[in-house]
């Protein structure tokens, strides 16, 4: 079993071996403050810091018969030490937010929170009902309020959902463009339709616009930069000058939302065609913005 879902289990064991699910996460939450490498990454939510992995895995536990849940609380299954299986760093943490926390009603621990991590609260629906005018000021510096006119490019490659998702909050993305010409990964978060539905709970709109991709096949077999020349000459080539018109569309988004993010997959944009297409749309007549990679 991974590391981080006995985390889970452990901790719910220490908590009583039933707890609630905002509970759980800010439990998560506060556990991987202190840890020297986290086990879950979290981004600003609805109700502050929230990680769709640890969710994951939690209904991973659950399909597997760990974990039961009903609407508002997860329960284990079965009772036995969870924590034999946890690091001593990891159980005295644990231990300690048990006797800091539990005791502490909703808007006690949500204070606490937003208090000490700001920038997660920035996208809480109970910032009013949870902090003072003075508190809620504190969070609102956080929040990204940029007002240049830029075209990101980012890759998902070796990031997480929530290291990725948080790039794009930070730097204010308002439309993630997806130029993949297939847009599935077997990366969980990342294939088309959850990133939509992701973006969309997060404020941001999603595009995708495979025309102005490369098809899977022609990547096979990528190792020199040699092949990647190759590859991207022929992308230049053929397939920017087929696609004059979808690249204007792109430019009219980052001319209407002004800071826009074109996304696939590799890490390193000069290993990937979205660089060349964002040279593309930058020559294109009333671009004067700035191009910036993630």
């Amino acid at each position: 079993m991974l590391y981080r879902r006995k985390i889970i289990l452990g901790l719910i064991e220490v908590f009583g071996g039933t707890i609630d699910k905002l509970w759980l996460q800010k439990m998560l939450f506060l556990l991987s403050q202190q840890q020297e490498k986290p086990v879950y990454e979290f981004i600003p939510y609805h109700y502050g810091g929230y990680s769709f992995t640890a969710q994951w895995d939690i209904n991973a536990l659950c399909a597997r018969e760990f974990l039961k849940e009903d609407e508002y609380t997860i329960a284990l299954i079965r009772r036995w030490n969870h924590l034999i299986d946890l690091d001593e760093r990891d159980i005295q943490i644990i231990c300690n937010l048990r006797r800091k926390y539990q005791k502490k009603n909703r808007n006690e621990l949500l204070r606490n929170l937003y208090e000490q991590h700001p920038y997660y609260a920035t996208r809480s629906k109970l910032l009013e009902e949870v902090l003072d005018q003075e508190a809620q000021k504190r969070v609102e510096q956080h929040r990204c309020v940029e007002h240049r006119t830029v075209l990101f490019t980012i890759g998902y490659e070796g990031r997480s959902l929530e290291n990725y998702l948080n790039a794009l909050i930070r730097n204010g993305i308002r439309v993630l463009v997806d130029v993949r010409n297939n847009p599935v990964s077997r990366k969980p978060g990342f294939s088309k339709r959850q990133l939509e539905r992701i973006c969309r709970n997060v404020d941001i709109e999603y595009r995708h616009f495979p025309d102005v991709g490369i098809a899977p096949e022609l990547r096979k077999g990528l190792k020199l930069q040699e092949d990647y020349d190759e590859l991207f000459g022929a992308y230049r080539r053929e397939v920017l000058p087929a696609t004059v018109s979808t690249q204007q569309e792109i430019l009219n988004i980052l001319q209407h939302y002004r800071r826009i993010a074109l996304t696939c997959f590799e890490a390193e944009s000069q290993r990937c065609h979205r660089h060349h297409l964002a040279e593309a749309i930058s020559k294109l007549p009333g671009f004067a913005y700035e191009v910036e990679h993630l």
